[in-house]
This record gives C-alpha cells, structure tokens and sequence, in this order.
C-alpha cells in the first residue's frame, strides 16, 4: 500500500525564494508591515522614485527577471526600513548570485590580508592562524598591549 504524499513544509517555499523577495517578505510578515505601508514608505530620496503596492508584491511573489534600478533599490530600502546595502546585498545574490561580505569596521590593511588568505589551502590557513595565536600570546605572556 502506497503511503499518501505529505504537503510541502511551509518553509520550502522560501528556500527557493529570492534574496531580496525574503526581504520584503521578512518585512512583512516578521515586522508587520502591510504592502501598503511599504509603499507609502518607497520612494528614493534622491530622484523621488516611488514604488507602488503591487510592485513590491511582484517582487516576492513573481520577481521581473531584470534587477531594479539603484532609485528602486533607494525605494525599496526605505519602504522596508532596511540600509540600502541590505537591499544592494539582496539584488547581487537574486539576481547575479553574488554572495557579498565585508568586513565592516577594519581598514584597509586587514581587508587586503583577508583579501590574500581567501584563496589560500586549509593548511595555509590554519599555519596562518597559529601564527596570529602565537603572536597574540607573547604579547600577553609579555604584557604588551
């Protein structure tokens, strides 16, 4: 006797869902904005660009296969409450498959270290990291700062 098929976990939807649809959707539902009240919100400060109600549903529910323009992506940011890099981070990994990282509060000289061990083997990069470990317990085992 065949077992009868279960219905889809509420969640696999949303794993096939793109970024910046999850955004817009997490506002939604997690914070409680209606479309509407998004919409109210969306428009770019710069070039006045609005976004309406139904173009924010479209966006979760059947995305445009182009991106928005960075004015929308203002727009959208403001309508969502969320920084406009959220939103930038969204579209790059929907629509480009581009994760982004960053290294938020570090100057240049550590991103350009990160920068070179990225492409580094394990090893190297374990070796890479006893280095540091050991640097940083001489310092303390010789209480420099």
């Amino acid at each position: 006797m065949d077992a009868a098929a279960t219905a889809p976990q509420a969640g696999a939807a949303e794993a096939h869902m793109g970024a910046l649809s999850q955004l817009i959707q997490e506002a939604n539902q997690a914070r409680g904005l209606s479309y509407q009240d998004m919409a109210n919100r969306a428009i770019d400060p710069d070039s006045g660009t609005k976004l309406a109600k139904q173009a924010l549903q479209k966006l979760v529910k059947t995305p445009p296969v182009n991106p928005p323009s960075i004015e929308q992506m203002r727009a959208i940011a403001n309508g969502i409450g969320r920084p406009l890099r959220h939103v930038q981070e969204a579209v790059a990994a929907q629509w480009l498959q581009y994760e982004a990282t960053e290294l938020s509060g570090y100057d240049e000289e550590v991103r350009i270290i990160v920068g070179h061990l990225a492409g580094k083997s394990k090893a190297d990069l374990m070796r890479w990291r006893y280095m540091i470990e050991a640097e940083e317990r001489a310092k303390r085992d010789t209480g420099e700062k």
